[in-house]
């Protein structure tokens, strides 16, 4: 860092001089590992520039639609170029998916049928698909719950692993389980997330005993931080969020569904209705901004990485807990900070949001979110509403007071944000 631009910091954001040490230290100590990413990166980016050209996409594809959108050319052919990607026999790519959450519970709710039942083996899911699912503390009308779907859930071990046994006896003891949920990554628990090695080792042992089970994984946040994918070792089905990696930060809504044909087409009835499916759904001219966005998303999703592994490093040199570690290998761009502390909590989402490029000026204060149990402070200064691959930072207010940053557009202002987070926390 320049010696100007440490004195801009200081002088506009009030850093103080034990983070820019801090700052000097940490770069130094994760030179090598951002190297690494950057190898990962410009295989995927191959891997998205194959799948255009071999969709042959031209700026036929932009088109606006209007309508039912039938011979939606531009939607029809990003689908197919997912499926490329992931390596899929079907993919299905729709802005009117209203968030990640949108996306995964229609491709389960599209896949299970009253009587049957959903086997969560990675632990209790993320928040917001407990009201999916039914087991929110609130009541949620048109839960699968209300239709006769059950969930069961088998636990983490202590240290955040997969209990292969326990998953097993529960598919042998119980035929009526038809869907596995598998949660790539950590969500609001104190875990590191799962590497996409580690989820082909759970659907091997899935598989070992059933055949005939939809395996599911809800792969937000994992997007092109491996070379490659869980529907490449077996996964039936997947699902995630264009608001983050996958959207390139460009993309200004939507998520996706890839997987086995039937799946996905059973997902796509549950998306519409029966009988329509896929086949309708006009894109009012979003297509340019779908494409230009997963074009750029190799790129943003590694900036992203770089910027979590850097505020793990800063974080653990200033004595706090962090998951992963800064030398950890990464699957997601999450990273977590436990504070011990809902001062320095709200202080730090405080320095993100004064980093931001947009409603600086703001001030985080914890709320009571839509679908979460207990009050959230957030710090989102995003250019789209909601878009965590933008630098963003958010948590439950509730012990031990963890911080789950994500996102950041470029490495650069990555840091910034986060130096002015750590010099708040440093101020407690």
């Amino acid at each position: 860092m320049l010696r100007k631009t440490e004195e801009f910091l200081k002088g506009n954001y009030a850093i103080n001089e034990k983070t820019f040490e801090i700052y000097r230290q940490a770069i130094c100590d994760i030179e090598m590992t951002l190297k690494e990413y950057d190898e990962i990166r410009e295989f995927n980016q191959l891997k998205v520039l194959r799948a255009f050209q071999e969709e042959r996409i031209s700026d036929s594809h932009f088109t606006n639609t209007t309508g039912y959108g039938l011979d939606d050319l531009g939607r029809d052919a990003l689908d197919n170029v997912y499926a490329h990607i992931f390596k899929t026999e079907a993919g299905l790519v729709r802005p009117h998916f209203v968030s990640g959450t949108h996306a995964i519970g229609a491709a389960i709710a599209g896949n299970v049928r009253p009587g049957d039942k959903i086997l969560c083996v990675s632990g209790l899911p993320y928040d917001t698909l407990l009201g999916v699912l039914g087991l929110s503390k609130k009541k949620n009308p048109g839960s699968l719950d209300e239709y006769g779907i059950k969930t069961d859930v088998v636990d983490l071990d202590s240290e955040g692993k997969f209990q292969f046994d326990e998953i097993q006896k529960a598919l042998k003891n119980d035929k009526s389980i038809k869907l596995i949920h598998i949660q790539r990554s950590t969500g609001y628990a104190s875990r590191k997330s799962f590497l996409v090695s580690q989820i082909a080792e759970v659907i091997e042992c899935i598989r070992q005993v059933r055949k005939d089970v939809i395996i599911f994984v809800d792969n937000c946040y994992g997007e092109f931080i491996e070379t490659e994918e869980p529907t490449e070792f077996g996964a039936d089905l997947m699902a995630g969020s264009l608001m983050k990696n996958i959207g390139g930060g460009i993309a200004p809504g939507g998520g996706y569904i890839v997987g086995k044909q039937e799946y996905v087409d059973a997902a796509a009835n549950r998306m519409t209705v029966p009988g329509v499916g896929g086949e309708y759904g006009a894109t009012y001219g979003l297509m340019r901004s779908f494409y230009q966005g997963l074009f750029s998303a190799p790129h943003v999703a590694i900036e992203a990485v770089k910027t979590a592994i850097f505020t793990a490093r800063v974080m653990e040199i200033a004595g706090f807990k962090v998951f992963p570690a800064s030398t950890d290998k990464r699957t997601d761009i999450i990273q977590a900070i436990e504070f011990g502390d809902a001062k320095k909590l709200v202080n730090f989402c405080s320095g993100i949001q004064a980093g931001s490029p947009i409603d600086a000026f703001a001030v985080c204060e914890p709320w009571a979110m839509p679908g979460y149990d207990s009050e959230i402070v957030m710090a989102a200064g995003a250019f789209i509403s909601g878009s965590t691959i933008e630098l963003s930072a958010d948590g439950p207010v509730r012990e031990p007071y963890i911080a789950y940053m994500q996102g950041g557009l470029n490495f650069d202002h990555g840091k910034i944000g986060v130096l002015i987070g750590l010099s708040k926390v440093l101020e407690v």
